[in-house]
């Protein structure tokens, strides 16, 4: 053959095409294996392991929580606790200021200086007094 490529009056013969008397044709089969009833087993357990440690995580999670949320309220009833003490502190002492002008105003009267006050004494106590003076 002469020169072809640069010839369009030349035709270039068909390229014979050699066809088996078959074609081969490839067919994907997917076959469904089963799990094994041991290693099912064992992907159950590994599941509830670790969803037992996890339930135990958030449960002590959640105990911590409840602690602080406790602390917090303790401290709040501390504050409150101090304060309501130093406003009754504070009463205190101006009651302790008043009491002997509130007597005056009563009609009570204030007793001499050196002067000694009797006081009677109770039946059971004079036993344990007596007593203790052997």
């Amino acid at each position: 053959m002469a020169y072809t490529r640069g010839n369009l009056a030349v035709k270039p013969k068909p390229v014979e095409r050699v066809s088996p008397g078959y074609r081969e044709q490839t067919k994907v089969v997917t076959r469904r294996t089963f799990i094994p009833m041991k290693e099912k087993m064992l992907y159950l357990l590994t599941v509830l392991v670790c969803v037992a440690v996890a339930s135990l995580v958030i449960w002590r999670y959640a105990h911590i929580y409840d602690l602080n949320k406790q602390s917090q309220r303790m401290n709040s009833d501390i504050r409150k606790n101090k304060l309501e003490i130093s406003k009754l502190e504070l009463k205190k002492q101006t009651l302790k200021e008043t009491i002997v002008e509130t007597a005056i105003k009563e009609g009570y009267v204030l007793p001499p200086e050196h002067s000694i006050i009797h006081v009677p004494r109770v039946a059971g106590s004079t036993d344990v007094a007596e007593t203790s003076k052997k």
